[in-house]
């Protein structure tokens, strides 16, 4: 189990990366990503947050980088970010929601509203383009929040996604990625395989 307090953020992204591989969160294949593009690896997050201690320390290490940004809601994208957000949201004690696409758009539902005005954190498990965060942040815009970062447990962009608010993640990952019409995958003739939760 990792150690709960927080620590440097050499050592907590060399724990997280620990937990990644150890859980059999970080898969190899052929992989299409919810962005649309295609990859080797997949960071399959529900594997690792499937254990409760392992997601605590995670939003405790993810909660200590926003510790001074007075959050009084995380908002994360369903599915892959409800695990992580909700944990950052009780180690902030702050409120914890999630957005979902209705008819192709990001929306509250089931009765979940944001203040105007309301300091907001999106939280979500993994970046890769950034596509489903910047869909939140627009979501948080449309309410009239005010939105003071984006966290997450890993960015496998390698730091090449950027957003109008801070970023950070616990851990990050440097992984190719391919368009369908590029894909040394496909032109090997590799299977593929759909592991996100985003149906396209």
């Amino acid at each position: 189990m990792p150690e709960r307090d927080a620590a440097a953020p050499e050592a907590v992204a060399a724990q997280v990366l620990h937990l990644l591989r150890t859980t059999g969160a970080l898969l190899e294949g052929h992989f299409l990503l919810s962005s649309g593009l295609h990859s080797d690896r997949y960071v399959q997050c529900a594997r690792l947050l499937q254990y409760p201690p392992h997601a605590e320390a995670l939003g405790r290490w993810l909660a200590a980088r926003f510790a001074g940004a007075a959050v009084r809601a995380v908002v994360s994208p369903a599915l892959g970010g409800i695990l992580i957000g909700h944990e950052v949201a009780r180690a902030l004690g702050a409120r914890a929601l999630f957005g979902e696409r209705e008819a192709g758009v990001m929306t509250l539902r089931r009765g979940l509203e944001l203040q105007p005005g309301e300091r907001v954190l999106v939280v979500e498990d993994v970046i890769t383009t950034g596509g489903s965060v910047r869909e939140v942040l627009a979501l948080v815009a449309r309410h009239g929040g005010e939105a003071v970062g984006v966290g997450a447990i890993l960015d496998r962009s390698g730091g090449q996604v950027r957003f109008a608010v801070p970023l950070h993640a616990l851990a990050t990952l440097e992984v190719p990625v391919y368009s369908p019409q590029d894909c040394p995958l496909c032109r090997q003739g590799r299977p593929l395989s759909k592991p996100g939760s985003r149906q396209r």
